[in-house]
């Protein structure tokens, strides 16, 4: 039979000559010897076009280690390598991959630029965990709108010890250590960095007339130990505060407050930050409320409650509020600067919010206990004479004066105090007399210009879609923060999205020759720092 096709020309012959040469030859150049076995076989998948990586990944382990089970996670609350509790080292170290991204550190936090954050793209680690050997593969690989992490755990025999690792490590990741969950629109993030503010924080420095603060603490303490009570009467274990009154007033040190103590006696702490993202405001009050139930007893703090809930999202919020859905072992406490913008179903209705407390501007006793506050922590200072009648001079001259007013007057003479050269200081006196007169002629110029600007009001527009759409998509990376836990650490790794975690590079305080003492001792500071640090690798 004849073939019609017509004969190749030179030029065809040469490029099907180079074709072929090339793909002959690329195969043995992949082959570059690698000490992992998975290693090559996932570079070469991963780098054509493919529907279904995990199903390749598991299929391809399964061929390589017969004898074991393969359990696959992409859950990245149960980050195995990120459990304290287990021991990890890289199984092939030169073939781990990772991107590595440099994080800048606050001037204030450390002399050191910054630090350096390695995303594993593909590596495989041994793990011991509980008298069990495990193989653990982690890769990455792009996702929708962002990137996939896809975790492999192997175990030499059933899949209920590798269930049972996951379970462990999802149950640690699910707790806070040093830290507070934060909802910022779209999802929880645990915060370290508002953790430690909210440690600055004490009730001795909440100056309030005493009356008022012990029954705010009342009502807040007596919450927690009354579910017996509630649960006898047959209602609901919940209940709302909400705390008013112009800015300045101690409303926002108070929630710090509340959240330090509730953090101390065990009740998790969760802060609300915006309602609005790309997930939009239903979802996210869903997403909200179902962390505030799964971690209760706990409370929930909605800071600038009239900014949170307007027109639009109201009813979605009413709904979870006092729904069908159980609230039990939830306190919620909301702020307002504004009482007067929230709808009556918020302001004017028990069982929703219970109690009201007024921060108003001080009084002039009030304002007195704060003279008085500034008076002994200046009383050790030997340059700075503060007797009575000054506080009481004060207390007089400072009607109409917000606690952050006050503050700024005392703080305001401090420095320019201490910006004075040679031992001829100002007379402290005189200098906060005069801080308050210049204070007093601001506070007067910005009521005169509240009186006359048109009060604004939070818009009930709904979100342009590149507002709802600026914040990070589901499955992608986050933007890294770093805090000074992450800071003296050799070796940074991340390994999901939203978490950082470490891993040092060798044996804190293991210089020099090694011993069973010294060993043991660095291994219980690692592991020290590790809880401390929240996600770390165990080596």
């Amino acid at each position: 039979m004849t073939s019609s096709r017509s004969p190749l020309s030179p030029l065809e012959l040469e490029d099907a000559f180079i074709k072929v040469t090339f793909e002959e030859d690329a195969m043995p150049q992949l082959a570059s010897g690698a000490a992992d076995p998975a290693y090559e076989p996932w570079v070469d998948q991963a780098s054509n076009k493919f529907a279904e990586p995990p199903v390749f990944m598991a299929r391809q382990l399964r061929k390589l280690y017969p004898k074991h089970s393969v359990t696959l996670v992409q859950d990245h609350s149960t980050n195995v390598l990120g459990f304290p509790g287990a021991m990890v080292q890289p199984t092939s170290p030169a073939d781990l991959i990772t991107n590595c991204i440099f994080i800048p550190v606050a001037r204030h936090m450390s002399s050191v630029p910054g630090v350096l954050v390695d995303q594993v793209q593909f590596g495989s680690f041994t793990v011991a965990w509980d008298k069990h050997d495990f193989l653990v593969y982690v890769v990455k690989y792009p996702y929708g709108m962002g990137y996939m992490n896809q975790t492999f755990v192997l175990h030499e025999g059933p899949e209920e010890p590798s269930r049972a690792l996951l379970v462990a490590a999802g149950g640690w990741h699910s707790q806070l250590h040093q830290e507070i969950l934060v909802f910022n629109g779209n999802y929880w993030e645990k915060s370290y960095p508002l953790w430690a503010e909210v440690q600055k924080a004490n009730w001795a420095d909440v100056i309030l007339k005493e009356e008022f603060k012990t029954a705010m603490q009342k009502d807040i303490r007596g919450f927690f130990d009354s579910e017996k009570l509630y649960k006898s009467l047959g209602i609901a274990w919940k209940r709302g505060l909400i705390m008013y009154g112009p800015p300045g007033n101690g409303k926002t040190i108070s929630m710090k407050a509340v959240m330090k103590e509730c953090d101390d006696k065990g009740y998790a702490p969760l802060y609300v930050k915006t309602f609005t993202g790309w997930l939009g405001d239903e979802v996210a009050m869903q997403a909200t409320f179902n962390m505030a139930r799964q971690m209760a007893p706990c409370v929930l703090i909605l800071e600038d409650l009239d900014s949170l809930i307007t027109d639009r999202n109201r009813s979605f919020f009413l709904n979870q509020l006092d729904g069908i859905e159980s609230n039990d072992g939830i306190l919620i406490i909301g702020s307002t600067n504004h009482f007067d913008r929230l709808d009556p179903a918020l302001n004017n209705r028990p069982s929703r919010f219970d109690r009201k407390y007024l921060f108003d501007d001080p009084n002039e006793d009030e304002r007195a206990l704060y003279a008085m506050y500034w008076q002994n922590k200046l009383k050790n200072n030997n340059s700075i004479d503060f007797p009575d009648s000054l506080v009481k001079e004060v207390a007089s001259q400072t009607e109409g004066f917000s606690f952050a007013y006050l503050k700024e007057a005392f703080v305001a003479t401090l420095v320019l105090m201490a910006g004075q050269d040679g031992d001829d200081k100002p007379d402290f006196a005189a200098l906060l007399k005069a801080q308050i007169k210049v204070l007093r002629e601001q506070l007067d110029k910005d009521k005169d210009a509240r009186g006359h600007a048109r009060t604004s009001v939070a818009s009930t527009q709904p979100p342009s879609p590149s507002a709802q759409f600026g914040r990070r998509p589901p499955h992608s990376s986050s933007l890294f923060k770093v805090d000074e836990r992450m800071l003296g650490m050799p070796r940074i790794w991340d390994t999901s999205s939203g978490s950082v975690g470490g891993m040092p590079g060798g044996l804190p305080g293991a210089s020099g020759p090694s011993s069973p003492e010294t060993g043991l001792g660095a291994r219980r500071e690692l592991r020290s720092m590790a809880y401390s640090f929240g996600r770390s690798f165990m080596p």
